[in-house]
This record gives C-alpha cells, structure tokens and sequence, in this order.
C-alpha cells in the first residue's frame, strides 16, 4: 500500500458558488476581497474532509490578471491574504501543508496569449517573492504549453522550496497539452529545472489516465487533480470569460470521481485531488476509499 498526498478540491470555483452572487472576469479574487473569511471556511472544509494540502488563491492575484481592474499595486495584499487565510486553517486543522498557487498568465487554455518565457518570469518574479516564505511549496497550475512552462519554472525554482508543475491536456486526446505539444515534451524542461512532482489538472477525468501514462515515464512523483465541466467552452476562451461560460457534469459525484482518482493511484500515482466542480464530499470520498484500500494519507 502506498502513502498518498491529498490535495484539496476547487477553491476559485467553490468560492465562487458559496457567495453566489454574479461571477467576474477576477473570478475567486473578487469573491476574497468581499468576502474575505470564505476562502478560509473553504480550506478548513477540506482539511476536515481529509485533504493535507491547501492550495492558495493566489490563481488569478497576478500583475496582468489585476491590471484590467486597475488593481495592479495591490498584488502584495492580496497574495498576502490569501496565504494567511490557508495557514490559518492549517493552523486550526492543526496539520497539514499550504501550496502556493501560480496560475497562468492573461488566461487559463490560451496557450497562444502565453508571453516568452524571459517576460512570464519577470511577470511570475513579485507573486512568487510574495509567498515563497510562507508556503511549504509552489504549485505551478494548468500549465497549457512548455513555454508557459518554462517561464512559470524559471521564476519558481531556486526559491528554498519544492515545486510541483501540474499541466492541462487536450479533453480528447491526453497525450498533448492545450497548445497541441506532446506531453512528453515537457521531459526537456525536467532535465533543466528541479521539479519535485508533475500532475496533471483541470482537464477532464477521462483524458488523465493517457496523460498519466506518459507522465509515470518521467520518472518522479506524479498525480492528477481533474475538473468537472462538461468542456471548455468557447465563451471561455474570449478575452475576460467569466465561469458562467462553462458548465458543470451531473455525472460527475462524488463516488464517480473517487473512482478515477483510485484508477490514478492505481497507476502508480502518489498526489490526487480535484480541480473546479470537485469540491469537499467529493475529497471526503476519496479519503474514504483510500482508507478502505489500505492507502495512508499524508
């Protein structure tokens, strides 16, 4: 049996439903900023639902996220409040780890917006100082090509803590990343850069086990964090989408999800959790059959 890391399950998009009001192109920043212990209950809900990890939500606190809004000079507290609000909740969990969240530059799945990697260091370099000495780890997210990669790395590694570098697949074919590249081409920046884990997320469940299969090859820990839309739509991918442009699975609960994180650990990986629609009964039913299946969590 094997010691299994459990991340938590959506935080933007849980946020976002718990305040249920009308969603912004600042997603889960606008949901912080009025309502700022909400995303404190979130991390504490999935600490209790067996998660070790809390992801920040720092996805979108980002200087070109911000700048539409005007908010650019106000990087430092976001990102400051929402590292506080997950070790808070670690704190009265009373266990458990905090992983800063990088999320990618201008928009998630437009590889094609993704600025040279020299530019998306520099614009990554204020967010990563931000939190470095406040989390346990960098967790670089739906990284949809290796330039977006590459860029997201440079500013990220060196910094006195692990990095895991998780990356987002083609829902019809999970052997490429978003921008068409093959997934095994992220091998390249491996050789370069010191990555501790590679996972796969916000992709749907069904693509993983191809992604997963080229990423087992790699050689270090890996593992998988799906989400639960029905497809990325177009709508999203116009410039400033709000999530109200995509749309939730009704055939994805909370038993149907744990059943492909089980089919992921049974490929040998050791990090699972969720991404958008997955939320904390879905994290609590993958403890559970982790637990039933003699799997410790850690």
């Amino acid at each position: 049996m094997a010691e299994i890391t459990l991340l938590d399950g959506s935080i933007g998009q849980e946020m976002v439903k718990r305040a249920d009001e009308p969603p912004s192109p600042l997603w889960s920043t606008k949901v912080m900023m009025d309502h700022p212990k909400l995303v404190g209950e979130v991390h504490l809900d999935y600490f209790e639902a067996g998660a070790t990890v809390a992801t920040t939500n720092t996805y979108c606190v980002l200087p070109d996220r911000l700048a539409p809004e005007g908010m650019e000079d106000q990087v430092g507290a976001l990102t400051r409040a929402a590292v506080m609000a997950a070790r808070r909740a670690r704190s009265a969990h009373g266990a458990g780890r905090v992983a800063g969240a990088i999320g990618p530059l201008v928009a998630s799945y437009r590889p094609d917006l993704c600025p040279e990697p020299e530019v998306a260091a520099a614009s990554y370099a204020e967010p990563v100082r931000l939190m470095r000495d406040d989390v346990d780890l960098f967790l670089i997210e739906t990284v949809a090509s290796v330039r977006h990669a590459e860029g997201a790395l440079r500013a990220a590694c060196g910094q006195g803590r692990p990095v895991w570098l998780s990356i987002t697949v083609d829902d019809e074919d999970g052997a490429r990343l978003r921008s068409g590249e093959g997934v095994g081409e992220i091998a390249t920046l491996l050789e370069r850069f010191e990555v501790a884990a590679v996972l796969v997320n916000c992709s749907r469940p069904e693509a993983i086990d191809t992604a997963l299969e080229v990423v087992r090859g790699f050689g270090i820990p890996f593992g998988a964090y799906a989400n639960g839309f029905t497809r990325i739509s177009e709508g999203f991918l116009e410039s400033r989408p709000t999530v109200d442009a995509l749309e939730a699975r009704r055939d994805l609960d909370p038993q149907a999800y744990a059943r492909f994180a089980m089919g992921w650990v049974g490929m040998g990986a050791t990090i699972v959790g969720g991404c958008c629609e997955v939320g904390p009964a879905h994290i609590a039913e993958i403890a559970r059959q982790l637990r039933d299946a003699g799997h410790s969590i850690v």
